[in-house]
């Protein structure tokens, strides 16, 4: 099969295509025909040397695909060959073939194509254990999304506005902000041009909301905390800022604040099996309706993996990229 290999950590031009041998599935695993993978910011920490694989997954990046059931291992026995499946995996997705845990993989919902299945593993998983699980975010509540306009943002937004939430975001133009609130942000703040914590205050009559997922990090953290309101929630999914900073104590004791977060890749296959059921139970229905869709900005051929990966650097994207095998 042809893979993309990271010949070594650097810029995207080490994203080369090789040969490689097809994987075949072990125990509970099931072989993926690829035909989309999603494209996502950990491929690129990944690529720059900054986020190794877990011990066991593959070195080939890719969180997320989309394909067609190839070859079942032992004891998987939910999906029959020929399947049209997406899956969420540790790696391996930049290839022709790719092998999932089988509870990690989820039919492509009804009326999908490849590339938009493609989309939804890392991303709506992301979405739904952070704001929904830990965040537990309600019906009537009010939710600050940050980097609204990436792919992470675009399915938060739509997701926390399917369920009834009152939803904010930021994003770095006047274009992203439009598209936010497009997909049901009620207001989007542009934070080149305003403070956020004064937004979010101002159009709460000086409350705050009741849960913000960040995926900035760095001097973001303490901001948050002055825009969330007494018993809100600080869900924390990445730290393109920087991972360290200074918080007051005191403000969360006052207020009572949740600060919380995590990662998905290293998580043991059960827990994320649990984490697809839930996806599959409460966001399927809203996919197969047609009130939620992953958002696709541009897709490449697996080769130009090094060219997905400079448009994603750039930011200049709203929503999903993906790789098309």
């Amino acid at each position: 099969m042809i893979a993309i290999e990271i010949r070594q950590p650097g810029d995207p031009e080490v994203l080369v295509p090789v040969e490689r041998p097809t994987p075949a599935p072990g125990a509970g695993e099931v072989l993926i025909k690829v035909a989309a993978a999603g494209v996502n910011r950990p491929d690129v920490m990944q690529r720059r040397g900054k986020y190794p694989p877990p011990p066991g997954a593959s070195d080939i990046p890719g969180l997320e695909i989309a394909g067609t059931i190839a070859a079942i291992g032992a004891g998987a026995t939910r999906f029959t060959i020929g399947d049209s499946v997406c899956a969420l995996v540790s790696g391996g997705g930049y290839a022709e073939d790719c092998v999932a845990p089988e509870p990690q993989v989820l039919p492509v919902p009804r009326g999908f194509d490849m590339i938009t299945a493609a989309a939804i593993p890392e991303t709506f998983f992301t979405v739904w254990t952070n704001a929904f699980d830990r965040g537990r975010l309600k019906a009537g509540e009010s939710i600050l999304i940050h980097g609204g306009s990436s792919g992470i943002g675009t399915a938060a937004i739509q997701l926390a506005h399917a369920h009834g939430a009152r939803v904010f975001a930021t994003a770095g133009s006047a274009a992203k902000c439009a598209a936010c609130e497009r997909l049901g942000a009620e207001r989007c703040i542009n934070y080149r041009e305003e403070d956020f914590v004064a937004a979010v205050l101002a159009l709460t009559a000086g409350r705050g909301v009741d849960e913000i997922v960040d995926m900035i990090g760095g001097d973001y953290v303490a901001r948050n905390l002055e825009a969330l309101a007494v018993e809100g929630r600080l869900v924390q999914i990445a730290t393109q800022a920087g991972a360290k900073t200074e918080v007051n104590l005191m403000q969360i004791m006052q207020k009572r604040l949740t600060v919380t977060g995590s990662t998905l890749r290293a998580r043991p296959v059960l827990e994320k099996g649990v984490i697809a059921a839930q996806v599959y139970q409460h966001v399927w229905p809203l996919f197969e309706s047609g009130a939620v869709k992953p958002i696709i900005h541009a897709t490449f051929p697996l080769g130009d993996a090094a060219a997905a990966h400079r448009l994603m650097e750039s930011s200049a994207h709203i929503g999903k990229i993906v790789l098309v095998a």
